[in-house]
């Protein structure tokens, strides 16, 4: 079990898999109130810096799970890089469906609400491991600025402008699932630039060492488009946040 190769490649110096910050994910786990001994369930947990930071920095205790053999290694070398081994554990396997047999008072997935076929399944998923007057967390794209054509939301990757909300109705469908909203973290160009931009040069260096990879020919070609791609389309037309959600 594990993601696409490519995903491997390309993100494998990232610590996070989203374009928000470092900086910005120390202010959400602040924003939370977090407080020592908060158990946290992430799914999608990728390299686990959400749990290894906020256990080091708040005390919480937690467990993520990600399909990525590559990233839960990496997630386990961080909790023991940053003393926390005995708060947080990594677990390699399939998030979708995982419920966990300790309530969280945190449960989250961010950037991966296909596990659950949407933000909707998601939340449902994620309140089985939740005890009562817990937080969800979603990770979430939404339009900056709506995209005049499908062609141009093709190239922020979505299949269609139908794909993804505008921020306020992102909001709104929160609300309809009975759920207020409670915190929110956005991320900004600056989080983009790094998220995007951090994997050309990861990528540069994969295809300097691995030239006859049979992969190599898709590396090359990411390199040579995404620069273009993502300055003339993503970087202006899409958003993304994190949003804290409690169930009315």
């Amino acid at each position: 079990m594990d993601i696409p190769r490519i995903f491997n490649i390309t993100e494998s110096a990232h610590r996070i898999h989203n374009p928000i910050t470092p900086e910005k994910l120390a202010t959400l786990g602040a924003a939370l109130r977090l407080e020592a001994g908060t158990r946290v369930l992430d799914l999608g947990s990728g390299s686990g810096e959400m749990l290894c930071s906020w256990a080091r920095d708040h005390g919480i205790v937690g467990t993520g799970v990600d399909m990525s053999q590559l990233f839960t290694a990496q997630a386990k070398l961080r909790a023991v890089e940053l003393g926390v081994a005995d708060r947080v554990e990594f677990i390699h396997g399939d998030a979708a469906g995982y419920v966990s047999d300790e309530k969280a008072g945190v449960a989250a997935c961010v950037g991966a609400t296909w596990i659950g076929g949407g933000v909707a399944g998601t939340v449902d998923l994620l309140e089985r491991s939740l005890r009562g007057g817990g937080i969800i967390l979603i990770g979430e794209p939404f339009w900056r600025r709506l995209p005049p054509t499908d062609e141009v939301a093709k190239g922020c990757l979505a299949n269609a402008i139908s794909d993804f909300f505008t921020l306020p109705d992102l909001l709104a469908s929160f609300r309809r699932l009975g759920c207020d909203v409670v915190e929110m973290m956005l991320a900004d160009q600056d989080g983009w630039d790094r998220y995007e931009a951090a994997k050309w040069l990861t990528m540069r260096r994969w295809l300097d060492a691995n030239p006859d990879d049979e992969l190599a020919p898709d590396v090359r070609d990411k390199l040579t488009s995404e620069p273009g791609r993502y300055a003339a389309y993503t970087r202006d037309y899409l958003g993304w946040g994190v949003f804290a959600l409690m169930r009315r």
